[in-house]
């Protein structure tokens, strides 16, 4: 009745639990080196022991999903770096650490500077995607940042001569361990960007460890990757190493020799690269002549159709044509009538009386001298036809305007000109007569 009517009693459970949250919550993620003792690993995977100093100890575990990246057999005795979370193992009422991430103390020191550069650098956006700079695709020099006599130096100048003889290589040898190489690799990267030698940049060194790799953990060396104005490949030890220069850096290569393999093409590939292009130049050329010749063509069809000359070759045929038919029909007509005639005869011979002979005679001399009167004059109509239809066709020719003294003014742009307002004093124009043309320049009116 008493805790029902009390909140601020607690069971034990309740109490554990809110310790619990309360040391989680607050104090969240610490570092901490000591020594191992009581360190057991049963069969679960899991690892129990604690960190002392030599005033006090804490109880820890770390769980196998965290400690199977650990690289070292921890044992006791041993001192540790730690990176872990404040718990309390509520059953026992205990407090403890879960540790994350455990580094033998030398290593752990180094690795905990790392991080805390990492999350600083990070914070400013020197490891942002947006600020990368594109590697160029087609790259015309190529430059290297190591050691004169390293390892790196030879693959990555052997991958590049296998891949891509042609491509110019530019070395700035440096010191990539000890305690200047930082300050000697921030020195080659910047007289890399004053020269303007090359459009790509390989930084980096065969693999080592963590403290041969150190100088590319140094805020100098990632601050000067970050502000160079070539983009640079990060090329640190193996693929399992990682430093800061990998972060800022534009890309990250696993190996020097991947970095190489990245920064070149090909030179298989360049040649099919400049034959592909060689023939979609050729198509492209051929293509290009045959619509231009074709368009060539088309025009002078459609001038030739305008032309005057055209124009009076085609009525000339029609003419022809009148005329050709004109005489056919005369053919024909005089053939139907000669028929006649002979048939007539014909009859008159059968009936051969002296009397009807005579008056036939005399109705078919009529009739012929009738017949030939009205060939005659179908014949003068038709001629009358033929030549009002040639006078016709002489009036509408251009040759026979311009010979009746008619002329025809064109300005520059080949235009006739139809009115005084449609040309300006000094422009240069053209007329044509029937038997040639005159260049004239016009002069302003009084």
């Amino acid at each position: 009745m008493l805790a029902a009517k009390n909140q601020n009693i607690y069971t034990v459970s309740r109490l554990n639990a809110e310790v619990r949250l309360l040391l989680e919550n607050e104090m969240g993620i610490v570092w901490l080196i000591g020594e191992i003792s009581n360190f057991s690993a049963p069969v679960s995977g899991h690892w129990y022991l604690s960190l002392k100093d030599a005033r006090a100890q804490v109880k820890c575990a770390m769980f196998k999903g965290n400690n199977r990246f650990v690289t070292f057999k921890p044992k006791n005795g041993q001192q540790v770096l730690v990176k872990a979370r404040l718990s309390l193992y509520e059953p026992r009422g205990d407090y403890q650490l879960i540790i994350e991430s455990m580094q033998a103390e030398g290593d752990g020191r180094l690795q905990q500077e790392f991080e805390q550069l990492k999350q600083k650098l990070a914070a400013e956006g020197l490891f942002a995607q947006s600020n990368k700079k594109t590697l160029p695709e087609h790259p015309q020099c190529v430059g290297i940042i190591t050691s004169k006599t390293g390892a790196a130096l030879f693959d990555i100048l052997d991958v590049l001569k296998r891949r891509d003889p042609t491509l110019p290589v530019i070395i700035y040898p440096t010191m990539v361990q000890g305690e200047d190489a930082a300050i000697r690799i921030a020195q080659a990267i910047g007289r890399a960007n004053e020269r303007r030698e090359c459009d790509v940049l390989i930084v980096g060194r065969g693999g080592g460890s963590l403290e041969d790799l150190w100088c590319f953990n140094h805020e100098i060396v990632a601050r000067t990757i970050a502000a160079s104005q070539i983009p640079i490949v990060s090329a640190v030890g193996h693929e399992i190493d990682v430093t800061i220069a990998d972060f800022v850096a534009d890309v990250r290569a696993p190996t020097p020799s991947a970095a190489a393999e990245l920064v070149s093409q090909d030179s298989s590939y360049k040649r099919t690269g400049l034959t592909n292009y060689r023939t979609r130049l050729n198509h492209a050329i051929r293509y290009y002549l045959a619509a231009q010749r074709q368009k060539s063509q088309t025009l002078q069809h459609a001038l030739e159709k305008q032309h005057p000359t055209y124009r009076l070759e085609r009525q000339i045929q029609q003419m022809d044509e009148l005329s050709i038919r004109l005489q056919q029909a005369m053919q024909h007509y005089l053939s139907r009538h000669a028929q006649m005639l002979e048939r007539t005869a014909y009859r008159l011979k059968l009936n051969s009386p002296e009397k009807q002979l005579q008056q036939q005679h005399y109705l078919l001399t009529k009739y012929e001298q009738r017949g030939i009167d009205a060939i005659e004059r179908k014949l003068l109509h038709s001629r009358h036809q033929l030549a009002l239809a040639a006078e016709t066709l002489e009036a509408v020719s251009p040759l026979s305007t311009l010979k009746r003294g008619y002329s025809v003014t064109q300005n520059q742009a080949g235009h006739i000109i139809r009115s005084r307002n449609e040309v300006q004093p000094g422009e240069v124009i053209t007329t044509r007569l029937a038997d040639g043309s005159i260049r004239a320049t016009v002069l302003p009116s009084d």
